[in-house]
């Protein structure tokens, strides 16, 4: 807090969260001492720094919970997990910061993120160097559930525009309109990179309280703001596979699932 007294920026982006649904059940206490005990602790210190203009809060779709057709901002939250719940729970004490001092909060809501340089156990990264490194690839349920997939570069530029145009305690949903099956996307990924998605994909069980699909609807954030994604998943799986090759040798020293850290 020193720092920010110090430099008194006009806007702060929180990008920080304990992530990873799934895990979250094994500890949930954790995720919710970050998420929550955490982040609310930040938001009330905050709300007492008077240079602030725009807070813009990075949380998830998974506050939905399951849902059916185009999910738009204003959709009710149904958490199904210890992560969506701590998410949401944050996002829910944001509104009354809003509602009660005027705090100038906005919410970014961004479909599933890829892009060079991702940790290796996020489902594009991992798919790549699984494939190079001829390793198994779980894929949970057979990977029916159905996600949008967004490049971090169409993210970046979705969120500068929203810290810098969006209005205070709105929130925005960053979303491709392609939506593509786990299933489809590693069939996708295999076949770029010129493997038998037979001998990369092991089918297991799904996780418990996964959400089956999220179609989020990015019109307000197109219509209000004039941003629209400009990099396809062809291209931005290309681009994700070359830098898994030119990193191949030292990725495949790490750890290609995650490692929690309490």
């Amino acid at each position: 807090m020193a720092l920010l007294e110090k430099e008194r920026p006009a806007y702060v982006v929180n990008f920080a969260a304990q992530s990873m649904v799934a895990e979250s059940w094994a500890n949930p206490d954790h995720w919710f001492m970050t998420n929550v005990v955490s982040t609310v602790r930040l938001h009330d210190r905050l709300r007492h720094m008077k240079f602030l203009e725009r807070y813009v809060h990075v949380t998830t779709p998974e506050v939905y919970g399951n849902t059916s057709g185009d999910v738009r901002e204003d959709a009710p939250f149904n958490p199904s997990t210890p992560y969506a719940v701590s998410r949401a729970a944050a996002d829910m004490s944001l509104r009354s910061f809003h509602t009660a001092y005027g705090f100038p909060v906005v919410y970014t809501r961004a479909a599933n993120v890829y892009g060079a340089g991702q940790q290796l156990y996020r489902i594009v990264s991992r798919t790549i160097l699984y494939a190079r490194l001829g390793r198994k690839l779980q894929l949970h349920g057979g990977g029916m559930s159905e996600r949008s997939f967004i490049h971090v570069k169409d993210v970046a530029d979705a969120t500068y525009r929203i810290a810098r145009d969006g209005k205070n305690g709105e929130a925005y949903h960053i979303s491709t309109n392609r939506i593509i099956s786990i299933h489809d996307l590693v069939a996708m990924i295999c076949a770029q990179l010129g493997v038998d998605m037979k001998s990369v994909v092991e089918i297991v069980g799904e996780r418990l309280g996964k959400d089956a699909a999220y179609r989020l609807d990015s019109g307000k954030l197109r219509r209000e703001l004039g941003w629209s994604d400009a990099i396809s998943l062809e291209s931005g799986i290309a681009e994700t596979a070359a830098w898994v090759d030119r990193h191949l040798e030292d990725l495949g020293r790490l750890p290609a699932s995650y490692v929690h850290k309490p």
